[in-house]
């Protein structure tokens, strides 16, 4: 009798906003901010939210862990995998929906402010900083359709 094996990690959906603005020398730039447990460099993430879009809960994690405000897009630019490491469960393979957010502003108080850090960068710093191969990719085609 065959016994069914149970995989080595859940898999889940994720939504994020990929922040960015304009620079000084009108070069666009984005925001990364730190993981919570890992402080690797990331986009604002999370799950989906119950009673609004997926545009709308990326806007809202924006907030959260960034403390940023500004307009979402409410077409997905694009999206990539990575493996969500837990302390208390099974790791989960993530697929990240991404939406783009254009930032109009920074409050200096936010929900996660004491747990993470937020910086800008140039698309070149960024796609050097974060660990994901389908992010940094992603990261080159969305500073290509800014930038043309």
């Amino acid at each position: 009798m065959a016994h069914s094996k149970r995989p080595f990690f859940e898999e889940g959906e994720q939504c994020a906003a990929l922040p960015f603005r304009m620079g000084k020398k009108g070069r666009p730039e984005i925001m990364l901010i730190t993981s919570r447990e890992t402080k690797r460099w990331i986009i604002p993430k999370g799950w989906p939210m119950k009673g609004k879009s997926d545009p709308e809960a990326a806007e809202q994690e924006a907030f959260e862990e960034a403390g940023i405000k500004g307009k979402i897009g409410t077409r997905k630019i694009g999206s990539y995998h990575y493996l969500k490491l837990r302390s208390d469960r099974d790791p989960v393979l993530c697929e990240v929906s991404v939406f783009p957010l254009k930032v109009k502003g920074e409050v200096k108080k936010w929900p996660e402010k004491d747990e993470r850090c937020r910086q800008w960068f140039s698309f070149t710093e960024a796609v050097d900083l974060v660990d994901e191969d389908g992010l940094k990719e992603l990261l080159l085609e969305w500073e290509d359709i800014l930038t043309s």
